[in-house]
């Protein structure tokens, strides 16, 4: 079976920690989705590493790591990466059928977020301007670099195609011969790393190799199920798990979901508990809040129970873990989002009109320190009863509870 982690608020909960944890436990790391505007940090011995593209078992010898077909990769991000870890090869394997962000897609990125009245807060990366290529049937794959003639082909159709939307924003685009020269001269460093990754799962699971599929962003940025428009372009949910890899439903085993103790979300777009002014701050400030990719401050706010358990729902969760509990350490109390109002009315799931709506807090006791503690009876009693109504409040059962980065400060029940 594979087993999946995925994050079940607005992204940036920790995934990557948790990942880290459980990766020697596994034969493969693999990830399904979404491109380098994922960023996962994992802290080792205070030495901080931040990955984009690469799954986090990069850092574990034993583990062999996957980049699926749902993935948009940027090759000269991908080779950024493959230089900071050079011992890959044998252990790194790229989809063939994953697509490329070529360099117009980064630049009607920016060009199309600058003319929006109200900016969706993208990275910039090119991501959203890949997948709908994809979509629309018109994009580069990996396995066009195997075939150089036909990989200039295709560049040509693409930009023939986009001079409507070059002329709409009044940008320039790259020459088709300097993309295809770009292409070409990387190809020889990426080629090695590319294969039939599905028919790799495949083949690992019949010989009971066991497989961690790691989800980037999260379930409140699903580009059907997130708070849309403000949405990232792939399926974030455990069901784009399966179209990413090629494994299919019934292979999934546990499926993990992953929630700060309390919310932040970059970007715009909705976000019901968000707080303003020293309570933010003072999130932003003990948690770190800046997103890994861009470095933007993230927003931040009160722990939703309400969206956590939708996502949670979504996902078919069956167990929870809960990170940066340490971040609420010295707060004399505490606000939960328990329900939502809406129209005049309390609700107690998202509706489509997210921005719509207001949260219900219910206010609980604070605690002095939580820091680096590795056992539940180590906590306040405060902190306990904190944790107990979270688990009751989405009713999914919170098995492990993080109280640092570092790797090893982790509270297992």
């Amino acid at each position: 079976m594979a087993d999946l982690i995925v994050g079940i608020q607005w992204g940036d909960e920790g995934k990557g920690k948790i990942v880290d944890a459980m990766a020697k436990e596994y034969d493969y790391i693999v990830r399904y989705q979404g491109g380098h505007n994922a960023g996962h940090t994992i802290v080792v011995n205070g030495q901080k590493t931040a990955l984009h593209l690469m799954p986090s078992g990069v850092l574990h010898p034993q583990c062999k790591n996957v980049i699926g077909n749902g993935v948009v990769i940027n090759p000269q991000a991908l080779l950024s990466e493959l230089h900071s870890f050079p011992s890959l090869e044998g252990r790194l394997f790229i989809s063939e059928k994953a697509h490329i962000i070529l360099p117009y897609h980064e630049i009607l990125d920016k060009a199309k977020e600058s003319n929006k009245a109200t900016p969706i807060g993208t990275t910039g990366k090119g991501i959203g301007p890949c997948y709908a290529d994809k979509v629309s049937r018109n994009g580069v794959r990996m396995a066009d670099l195997y075939q150089p003639t036909k990989l200039k082909a295709k560049i040509q159709a693409i930009y023939e195609q986009a001079q409507c939307v070059k002329a709409m924003y009044d940008v320039v685009f790259p020459s088709v011969e300097d993309v295809f020269s770009y292409l070409e001269s990387i190809s020889k460093q990426i080629l090695p790393f590319i294969t039939d990754t599905t028919q790799l799962l495949w083949d690992a699971q019949a010989k009971g190799q066991k497989i961690l599929l790691e989800g980037a962003q999260g379930s409140m940025l699903d580009i059907d199920h997130g708070t849309y428009p403000f949405v990232t372009s792939s399926t974030t949910i455990a069901a784009g798990a399966c179209s990413g890899t090629g494994l299919a439903p019934s292979d999934l085993g546990q499926i993990i979901g992953v929630a700060k103790a309390y919310c932040t979300r970059v970007g715009n777009g909705a976000f019901p508990t968000q707080e303003s002014g020293e309570v933010e701050e003072r999130l932003r400030k003990a948690g770190g809040e800046f997103g890994t990719t861009t470095g933007r401050a993230r927003r931040c706010g009160w722990f939703d129970a309400v969206a956590v358990r939708y996502g949670a729902r979504l996902n078919g969760c069956s167990s929870l873990n809960i990170m940066k509990l340490d971040v609420l350490d010295g707060f004399s109390s505490i606000k939960v989002c328990v329900g939502y109002q809406y129209n005049g009315k309390q609700i107690s799931s998202p509706p489509a009109s997210y921005e719509d709506v207001s949260p219900i807090y219910k206010e609980f006791e604070g605690w002095d320190k939580t820091h680096s503690k590795r056992h539940f009876s180590q906590l306040p009693k405060a902190a306990q009863t904190y944790i107990n109504e979270l688990e009751s409040l989405v009713n999914v059962p919170i098995t492990t509870i993080s109280t640092s980065p570092e790797r090893d400060d982790i509270i297992r029940r």
